[in-house]
């Protein structure tokens, strides 16, 4: 006589969603968006579906707040906080692009004015 014995996992239950901050979407899209970085490995590793991940990370790319990084990308990036007065005219570098605007110009336009010339 022969017996065969079969076990069973419990289904699990759905899990509750979770609400991830800007803050750690930017950190992990950060981390996929870097040189030989697995995605899915990512993605895995917090419990988030990788399919989530990479929709953040096109999102990222497609909005122009994110760049992908290259191998060769090692120079040092700089920052510099100013407050605007009115009237005053304001240089922005961006690579070999200057932007020159007034104290007076509009934050979301300049916003779409340096995300077009970051794409450029």
């Amino acid at each position: 006589m022969r017996t065969e014995v079969l076990t069973a996992e419990p289904v699990q239950s759905r899990r509750k969603p979770r609400h991830w901050s800007d803050e750690e979407k930017a950190q992990l899209v950060a981390e996929a968006l870097s040189p030989g970085a697995n995605v899915s490995a990512i993605a895995r590793s917090q419990g988030l579906d990788p399919s989530q991940l990479y929709a953040w990370r096109r999102k990222a790319l497609s909005s122009g707040m994110a760049t992908p990084l290259t191998e060769g990308s090692n120079a040092p990036v700089k920052f510099t906080r100013f407050d605007a007065k009115g009237g005053s005219m304001v240089e922005i570098v961006v690579g070999d692009i200057v932007v020159r605007v007034g104290g007076n110009v509009d934050a979301d336009h300049l916003t779409k004015i340096l995300r077009v010339v970051r794409t450029a």
